[in-house]
C-alpha cells in the first residue's frame, strides 16, 4: 500500500512539472511557442518589488579611470554642503555609458554624465556631502555602475565633521 502511495505521488508530480514545463513554452497570447525563438523571448527580466523591467542591454565594457578614487574633506563643520569633483577618463576603446551613481547615504549625492562618454574623453562626477549634525570621522562611498569590468566603481570621501557651538 505504502509503496503504490509513493508511486502514484511520484507520477502525480513527474505530470505537475511537465505540465508547468508544457505551461512555460505558451506564450501570453495562448500560442504553443515552443522549439520557436522570439527576440522578445530572450529579453531578461529583472524583479523590483512586484514590478518587470526589462533588462538593461550588455553594452561592450571598457575602462574607466579616475584621477583619484579618494577625497578627504578635511574639517568640515556641521550643517555645511561640501562638494568635490572627481575627474575621469574612458581609457578604453569603447564608449562609456554610466547607469548609475548612488551614494551609500543620502548625504552624499553624486552627479554624473547621462551621455555616452567617448574613448579618450574625460568626464566629471560631483559629489556633495552634506554634513547635517553628524560629528567626527565620516568616510561615505560613491558606487559607479557603469559597462566596466568590473560593473562597479567605487568613489570614497571622508571628513572630520566639527560640532558648531550653538
Amino acid at each position: 500500500m505504502k509503496q503504490n502511495l509513493t508511486l502514484a505521488l511520484a507520477v502525480l508530480a513527474f505530470l505537475g512539472v511537465g505540465y508547468l514545463v508544457y505551461d512555460n513554452q505558451k506564450s501570453n497570447d495562448g500560442h504553443d511557442h515552443s522549439g520557436h525563438e522570439h527576440a522578445h523571448d530572450n529579453q531578461v527580466k529583472a524583479v523590483e518589488g512586484d514590478d518587470l523591467k526589462p533588462a538593461e542591454p550588455e553594452l561592450p565594457a571598457t575602462v574607466l579611470s579616475f584621477d583619484q578614487d579618494m577625497h578627504d574633506y578635511g574639517d568640515i563643520y556641521q550643517d555645511t554642503k561640501n562638494e568635490h569633483i572627481f575627474t575621469f577618463t574612458n581609457t578604453g576603446e569603447e564608449p562609456l555609458v554610466i547607469s548609475n551613481a548612488v551614494g551609500s547615504c543620502g548625504c552624499t549625492v553624486p552627479e554624473y554624465p547621462k551621455e555616452p562618454v567617448a574613448p579618450g574623453e574625460k568626464g566629471e562626477i560631483k559629489v556633495v556631502f552634506s554634513s547635517g549634525k553628524k560629528e567626527g570621522a565620516q568616510t561615505k562611498n560613491v558606487t559607479i555602475t557603469a559597462n566596466t569590468d568590473p560593473k562597479q566603481t567605487k568613489l570614497t570621501i571622508k571628513a572630520n565633521v566639527l560640532k558648531v557651538e550653538e
